[in-house]
């Protein structure tokens, strides 16, 4: 099988997400092989993003499991429904049927409730699934979902077991709050996604808001690779960009320098801590507005 990440660069560029060659590589030889690809990166960068524009490309559905610290496998695989069982087990009641016969009944697919990982191999064409933030989730899980991973099957008792339909596109995102185990990162592609340079997040920022004055996307842009170097708690990612860029469109601005009171004042699209707010006074602002305009 030939593998050349160049015609998926293009399409990811189409739908509005710009991947470097390494990126693009990376997909390329994940979706080529159907190897799950772990993205690190500090937050904001994007890779949520990945993963929705890969499933675009695809024409899949894409399948998102948020991670977060206490998480199980229960949240992850199935549930039953409660409720419409003890409504049909009530309903069976009345009919005097043998409870073998209630017990096969309520314990069928119908009252099964998929949650992501399950639904992810239940899937008649291969979606995207994207297990976001995986370094949240503790160290147990991470050596279940390993389990999955390998086999792509699930055993539930009331049923047996469920072999996957279609194998499902992996995509692990991790902001790095945690280390990782060697097993999981060898069983993943790897790639790092940074912050962009100014060309090319100047590059998403028309393909995402076409409609921008080209002196101010220029602007807006310099201006945040210049923020990201202050003493901030939160670094501005791309959405905060794409976010203020919009808010002054909306404000009619076209130019930073044309009224720094609005400018000021939209800076909440960026700076998401009171401490940051803080720390980019009007002075600040001036300064930087100062480099770009």
């Amino acid at each position: 099988m030939k593998l050349d990440y160049q015609p998926l660069q293009r399409d990811l560029t189409e739908v509005g997400y710009i991947p470097d060659d390494a990126l693009a590589m990376a997909l390329c030889l994940a979706v080529g092989l159907h190897r799950p690809l772990l993205l690190e990166g500090e937050a904001g960068v994007g890779k949520t993003d990945v993963a929705k524009a890969l499933a675009a490309v695809l024409k899949t559905n894409l399948i998102r499991l948020q991670c977060y610290e206490g998480l199980d496998a229960t949240a992850t695989l199935y549930e039953w429904n409660y409720q419409r069982q003890l409504l049909a087990i009530r309903a069976h009641e009345r009919d005097a049927l043998p409870a073998e016969a209630v017990e096969r009944q309520v314990f069928s697919e119908d009252y099964l409730l998929r949650r992501p990982l399950l639904e992810a191999i239940s899937q008649p064409v291969s979606p995207v699934l994207l297990i976001d933030e995986i370094d949240r989730a503790d160290e147990e899980f991470e050596a279940f979902l390993l389990e999955i991973l390998s086999d792509f099957q699930i055993t539930i008792p009331e049923l047996g077991t469920i072999v996957a339909r279609s194998i499902p596109y992996v995509i692990l995102t991790s902001n790095g709050t945690r280390a990782l185990s060697d097993a999981l990162r060898r069983r993943c592609l790897y790639s790092y996604i940074d912050f962009p340079d100014e060309r090319k997040e100047l590059a998403i920022l028309r393909a995402r808001q076409p409609r921008i004055d080209g002196q101010l996307a220029g602007q807006v842009v310099r201006f945040v690779q210049a923020l990201r170097r202050e003493d901030l708690e939160k670094t501005p990612g791309i959405a905060e960009t794409l976010d203020w860029a919009g808010a002054l469109m909306g404000l009619d601005i076209r130019s930073l320098a044309q009224d720094p009171a609005a400018v000021q004042a939209s800076l909440l699209c960026l700076l998401k801590t009171e401490a940051d707010l803080k720390a980019v006074p009007r002075e600040v602002t001036a300064r930087l507005v100062g480099r770009v305009a």
